[in-house]
């Protein structure tokens, strides 16, 4: 067994233009001093990395490792999860998401995922150059506008969504797979990879290919009141990136999954900080150890209620007590009577 790697952050929800968070070698120093041992970074702001530099030039990946280093973290992985969404896209959120893109391709749906599906690919290679194994995204969405449908879906479309998902991914996997790198889909709402059977779909389109892996973050089951441990048992073959993030869901005679159009805070099922929300987190530690998840624990802030920097030293703490040390004996050694084989014979009767 491996003891798992933490606590680390996820710097998008942190990112600013106010000291320390406008700038990568800032950032890491305030992430050093709340008790973090890694940063996952996102790769839409220069002002932290250049995706495509740090494809195209190891000497610049070195440079970013050098500053993450030199602050005493680690780089966890790379995240595209805004670059991912636009691989793919269903109309009726073309105007919503064009606020993803460069503004040079705003409104221009072809350019636009012919872009992510470039920068996925860099991500690939500035991964391989920055020595990461993992990489954390999304997966898009095709088929979301009629996950709950009315009128109800005309026969074949999920067949033919899933299809089409999969021919976009198969190269950006297959990219992926040259460089050595998983690709870890954040499985959540809004993305045709929601839940366990959603993600099964795909993996039977692109050939069960085995860089297409998963992020484990467990707010986004309890929002979909699903057994988050047990999902664990399902996939933890597949799992090679995990966000902590906290939720709860408390339904009432007025709302329940969908909310009611409401802001977060009024919500039935809302994010929180660590420690503030319904997570069984000791249980999930708990599996992780089981099935000897080699990766980081990541914290994601997201949470309508608590201030990010309390959020951020709350959540190092928190994720560095629940961490198992996994043990190198069996509880047991003290009662051990060696092997004798012909005693275990005679044990059984066969003496």
């Amino acid at each position: 067994m491996t003891t798992l790697k933490g606590p680390a952050v996820f710097l998008a929800q942190f990112i600013g233009d106010k000291a320390p968070f406008n700038d990568l070698r800032s950032i890491c120093e305030w992430a050093k001093s709340l008790g973090f041992k890694g940063v996952q970074i996102p790769t839409t702001d220069p002002r932290f990395i250049d995706l495509q530099k740090a494809a195209e030039s190891k000497t610049y990946a070195d440079e970013i490792n050098g500053i993450v280093n030199g602050a005493g973290l680690e780089i966890t992985e790379l995240s595209t999860h805004l670059q991912g969404q636009l691989v793919a896209v269903n109309p009726a959120y073309d105007l919503l998401f064009d606020g993803f893109a460069p503004e040079a391709l705003r409104g221009n749906p072809k350019a636009r995922q012919e872009w992510a599906v470039q920068q996925l690919k860099y991500a690939a290679k500035a991964s391989q150059n920055l020595g990461l194994n993992a990489h954390a995204t999304f997966s898009g969405a095709l088929l979301w506008p009629t996950v709950y449908p009315w009128p109800q879906r005309s026969a074949g479309l999920v067949e033919e969504g899933f299809n089409e998902l999969a021919k976009r991914w198969l190269p950006i996997l297959n990219t992926f797979d040259e460089h050595g790198v998983d690709v870890c889909y954040e499985i959540h709402a809004g993305e045709d990879l929601h839940d366990g059977i959603s993600y099964e779909r795909f993996l039977d389109k692109v050939n069960q290919h085995k860089r297409a892996c998963l992020l484990y973050d467990p707010s986004h089951f309890i929002l979909q009141c699903l057994d988050y441990l047990t999902y664990i048992d399902h996939y933890h073959e597949r799992i090679k990136a995990f966000h902590v993030k906290d939720a709860e869901f408390n339904p009432t005679g007025k709302q329940g999954v969908y909310g009611g159009y409401q802001d977060w805070i009024d919500r039935a099922g809302r994010f929180r900080s660590l420690g503030d929300g319904q997570v069984n987190f000791k249980g999930i530690f708990s599996k992780m150890a089981q099935y000897d998840f080699k990766g980081w624990a990541v914290l994601e802030w997201e949470c309508c209620l608590k201030h990010p920097e309390d959020g951020a030293r709350e959540g190092a703490a928190f994720i560095r007590d629940h961490i198992i040390r996994v043990t190198d004996k069996a509880f047991d050694d003290f009662a051990a009577s060696g092997v004798d084989a012909k005693k275990n014979r005679t044990v059984l009767g066969l003496e």
